[in-house]
């Protein structure tokens, strides 16, 4: 293959050498461990950048640091856990970008074929010239033409590739960077269409299955394909997987699986997002540097996909290092500042003289990683009033009909039943400790102001805890641990009445004003609970 190239421009378990093998039993086919100094990575660093996270406004999940094909280094902030997969967002691109990879490679596409290629039944009007000049590499390179980026209002149709196509093209296909994510999504497409396969199923035997990952899933638009620019899930371990394939271009385990010229193509600056852009703008952002297949440059010639808040695969070729992150953060410049100001001067040529003393207190403070839990503060005369209470709400936009409190101090786990008009979800929950379930009840954390849609994914795992704050205040937080996501119910009580108001991490309220509703006298359970 041929490819002209751009010019250059508390989990508990602590992944440190032997002590970590047992709690990566779970993950399939782990990478190698070593210790930090034996792969030229100072423990001091990697400890001075955890006592950073934990003082700076950025909540971490998970943190894997691999050097010269060995992981140093991983931890996981309880409840966050080493077996659980994370929702990436947009590094999901950078996979479906993989996807393309072996689907040129095996002559299935042509970067520059024209994308009605793949579409012959579509009949563009007489004008559109530049929609019959949009190629795949265009769409690789977010420089399809579209002005503004229309993935907002395709998302809310029912056939996307359509939408897509019939979206006017007002720019000079490659031309201009936008960032636009159903672009990713007709690369999706389109793999499907020359494979016969959603892009999930194709990369399954060429990717997933040789790098040894397992526990995949990933969400899907309305007629099956896999989303492509944003839905997938997958286990922290196995993001550091795809970063050291591209690392080692395309070579895995002693064997060259996808084609070295691919992987240089899609790692270099095919296009630059800012050509204006001023010397002190190009010297503070990571978001500036040039944009690949589907993939970012960074300041200090890395590379790196990333997705919102805060998920990250950042790729550091001449350190020979791959770091994958989990977060949950609206500033997403400010954790990868924190990688270039701690971990990237703590990797060092050669191998490094054993500091036991450093390396003891970066194992110990892996292993206490943990989130706060929320801690009662206050007896409540209406915790028992409301036990095992049904409350009817009014009618709402998120249509909660009614929710029911079970918690009980000295019975642990109580539950939190919510009554939806499709379905009732019951959620365990602790005092002072999480409760781990699973539930199809996406909560509103995971859609309010998110393209999300969640078809295809498999439930997610809740960890859940409660606390009266105030005497008459009742705090329901709920984690989605497999998404950058955190959700806080209050109810404050009144009499006989109840006033419900979510908050969902990162997007706000999903209902608006609190939901208000009274005491009902209801059978102990209705409904289905899931």
């Amino acid at each position: 293959m041929s490819l002209p190239t751009a010019d250059r421009p508390r989990c508990l378990a602590v992944t440190l050498a032997a002590i970590t093998t047992l709690a990566c039993t779970a993950l399939a086919q782990p990478l190698p461990r070593t210790t930090p100094e034996a792969a030229g990575v100072d423990s001091g660093g990697i400890l001075r950048f955890l006592q950073a996270a934990e003082k700076g406004p950025h909540e971490f999940h998970s943190l894997v640091l691999v050097r010269h094909g060995n992981v140093v280094a991983e931890g996981w902030w309880a409840p966050y856990r080493a077996d659980l997969k994370h929702m990436m967002y947009s590094v999901s691109k950078s996979f479906t970008s993989t996807a393309v990879g072996f689907a040129v490679q095996e002559n299935l596409l042509k970067l520059d074929e024209p994308l009605l290629q793949s579409f012959p039944d579509f009949q563009p009007a007489a004008d559109s010239t530049h929609l019959k000049d949009l190629t795949i590499r265009h769409l690789l390179t977010m420089s399809a033409g579209q002005d503004p980026d229309p993935s907002g209002r395709i998302w809310a149709t029912e056939n996307w590739e359509e939408a897509f196509l019939q979206t006017p093209i007002v720019k000079a296909p490659g031309s201009t960077f936008l960032y636009n994510s159903t672009a990713t999504y007709m690369l999706s497409a389109i793999v499907r269409k020359a494979s016969g396969q959603t892009v999930f199923d194709f990369l399954t035997p060429r990717f997933f299955q040789p790098l040894g990952i397992a526990d995949v899933d990933w969400e899907t638009s309305p007629n099956g394909n896999s989303a492509g620019g944003w839905g997938l899930r997958i286990r922290t371990e196995d993001m550091a997987k795809l970063g050291l394939l591209l690392l080692q271009k395309g070579v895995w385990n002693g064997e060259s699986i996808l084609d070295p010229e691919w992987v240089e193509a899609a790692t270099s600056a095919q296009i630059i997002q800012n050509p204006n852009a001023t010397p002190e703008q190009l010297a503070t952002s990571d978001w500036l540097q040039g944009y690949g297949f589907q993939l970012w440059r960074c300041r200090n010639g890395g590379f790196r996909a990333d997705g919102a808040f805060g998920q990250y695969i950042i790729v550091l070729p001449e350190n020979q290092a791959v770091i994958a992150i989990t977060s949950s953060t609206p500033d997403m410049q400010g954790i990868l500042n924190l990688v270039w100001e701690h971990l990237l001067p703590a990797m060092h040529p050669n191998p490094l003289p054993q500091d036991e003393t450093a390396l003891a207190q970066l194992q110990e403070t892996l292993a206490a990683l943990a989130l706060p839990i929320p801690q009662w503060q206050a007896d409540s005369p209406t915790a028992t009033q409301i036990a095992g209470a049904w409350f009817e709400l009014e009618p709402n936009p998120i249509g909660l009909d009614r929710i029911r409190f079970d918690l009980n101090p000295e019975q642990q786990p109580g539950s939190v039943t919510f009554q939806y008009r499709e379905a009732t979800y019951t959620i365990p929950m602790k005092r002072n400790q999480w409760a781990h379930s699973k539930t199809a009840r996406p909560g509103p954390s995971l859609t309010a102001g998110a393209q999300n849609s969640l078809k295809g994914l498999a439930p997610f795992e809740v960890a859940a805890a409660y606390r009266w704050s105030e005497p008459h205040t009742l705090e329901l937080t709920l984690r989605y641990v497999e998404s950058p996501h955190t959700e806080v119910v209050t109810a404050r009580f009144d009499g006989e009445r109840i006033n419900l108001a979510f908050a969902a991490s990162l997007l706000g309220s999903p209902s608006g004003a609190p939901l208000q509703g009274v005491r009902a006298n209801l059978p102990a359970a209705e409904g289905t609970a899931q």
